[in-house]
């Protein structure tokens, strides 16, 4: 089975040597996210994660327009629902897939906006609109819809994708409402890690979601990883890794995140109350991230052939896309490319018939 394969680029001043320690060298900036985009792309990964933070690290639209054209990878675009009048992104969109040669993926965010706090529910109600109106336009669809968030009469954007059509959706979220809000307008389900019992009962749970709408969704998951030539080694990279955080630090790093209340950072939580005394829920997935990050928590941790096969047990699994991220993220990108990727058989994520559109 052929799997997509992408890193992550730290825009949100999360890369680190030690995490909880800031280094200026690692600071999200022009040239640091530069530079990991690069690594990934010499590498010949598929696709690279561009997160997006209002009060961390540089933006992220600005950033792929400006990689753009320097680069021969994918992009996946995080972008947060209700921080941009829909129309306009989607002209935004589709003149950044022209720079992109048809290469712009999108991964749509639903938690609070800057200087906004909505319940959950309304949260996705409000992305399950933005969606399908996004989708339309970015298929070149004029739109007419009333809605309880939206309401729009709008012919599309003259600007067009290169394909001519919406580039894929990738989302994630556990609640009840996230669920259905993927429902109604994923391509791909970005689960955080687990363990492959609870992502095979979520899975289970989403495929029939999607169904009772008409469609069917891909599945992603976004975990880091620690590679090593040794186990040993790679285990105690992972000690090493929080050799210098400090409980309260680690606490106040999770709560700058606008998504830090959600389900999903819930289970992460959860999972690291499950972990044995070094932090492992499974011998291969270590949960002493998330102690200083908000998000996903979790590590594959191992020799290449360990990590190998982690992966190869979550594609068995149904898992069709992986994105990956490392401490420090152009380093582990670079150990994780030599030891592991070239075992893979990897490539981008196509497009599938078009799903059912819900409105």
């Amino acid at each position: 089975m052929t799997v997509e394969m992408s890193w992550f680029s730290a825009l949100c001043d999360d890369d680190y040597e030690f995490l909880g320690v800031p280094d200026p060298q690692l600071k999200s900036s022009w040239e640091h996210c530069r530079n990991i985009v690069l690594t990934a792309d010499r590498y010949g990964f598929d696709n690279v994660l561009l997160p997006s933070g209002y009060g961390l690290g540089i933006d992220n639209t600005t950033f792929a327009a400006a990689m753009a054209p320097i680069t021969s990878l994918r992009m996946l675009l995080a972008i947060r629902c209700g921080e941009m009048v829909v129309p306009q992104l989607a002209r935004q969109l589709a003149s950044l897939d022209q720079m992109m040669d048809g290469r712009l993926t999108i991964n749509i965010i639903s938690s609070d906006v800057p200087g906004e706090v909505l319940d959950s529910e309304p949260r996705y109600r409000r992305s399950t609109e933005i969606m399908y109106c996004l989708r339309e336009l970015l298929d070149g669809k004029p739109v007419d819809f009333h809605g309880e968030f939206l309401d729009l009469t709008v012919e599309p954007p003259a600007a067009r994708t290169v394909s001519g059509r919406s580039p894929l959706f990738y989302f994630g979220g556990l609640s009840p409402a996230a669920r259905e809000c993927a429902a109604s307008g994923a391509d791909v389900f970005l689960m955080w890690p687990d363990t492959t019992e609870k992502m095979l009962t979520v899975k289970a749970d989403m495929d029939a979601r999607a169904a009772a709408k008409g469609r069917t969704l891909r599945y992603g998951w976004r975990s880091h990883v620690i590679v090593r030539e040794t186990e040993g080694e790679a285990r105690a990279a992972a000690s090493r890794l929080l050799s210098k955080l400090d409980p309260e630090t680690g606490e106040a790093i999770r709560k700058k995140s606008l998504d830090s209340a959600s389900a999903g950072v819930a289970n992460q939580a959860a999972l690291r109350e499950a972990a044995d005394a070094e932090g492992y829920v499974e011998r291969h997935l270590w949960t002493g991230v998330g102690r200083a990050r908000s998000g996903a928590g979790a590590a594959i941790v191992g020799d290449p052939d360990q990590v190998l096969g982690k992966i190869n047990e979550l594609i068995d699994a149904g898992i069709g896309a992986f994105i990956l991220s490392g401490y420090p993220h152009a380093a582990e990108c670079d150990l994780f490319a030599r030891h592991v990727l070239p075992h893979i058989d990897h490539g981008r994520l196509e497009f599938e018939p078009d799903p059912v559109r819900v409105g």
